[in-house]
């Protein structure tokens, strides 16, 4: 089961941002407004883009922390994401299979038959 993760919004505009052992420090015009342990952060928003520590971009790319930079209207600037996880030989072989009619076909019915009968038993439970 995917552990659910918290995200940190930074809307205060001009905020660099940078890390201090296995945290984030928030700094404006030298003084430190925050400091918050990463280790239970899924993603990183930033409005009003300033600038970030490149320590601290290698840092989330490596924990698979996603940082986003804004404009402060929201308008998209960048991103700094880790590795993508993926098997491309699956990938490739579920394109080949979608063009398949009869075969798509095939698997959806299973989905949809899987959907009923899960739904009849927790029907049934309740």
């Amino acid at each position: 089961m995917k552990k659910l993760l918290n995200t940190l919004f930074i809307t205060q505009p001009d905020v660099y941002l940078s890390l201090d052992g296995d945290n984030i420090v928030l700094l404006k015009e030298k003084d430190r407004l925050g400091r918050l342990p990463l280790h239970n952060l899924e993603s990183i928003y930033s409005f009003g883009y300033t600038g970030a520590s490149p320590a601290l971009m290698g840092y989330c790319a490596e924990r698979n922390i996603t940082l986003v930079f804004l404009t402060m209207n929201g308008r998209f600037l960048a991103r700094v994401i880790g590795k993508s996880k993926g098997n491309v030989v699956l990938r490739k072989k579920q394109y080949r299979i979608s063009d398949e009619q009869a075969f798509s076909a095939k698997i959806a019915r299973n989905f949809i038959v899987g959907k009923i009968y899960n739904n009849k038993w927790i029907i049934e439970r309740m």
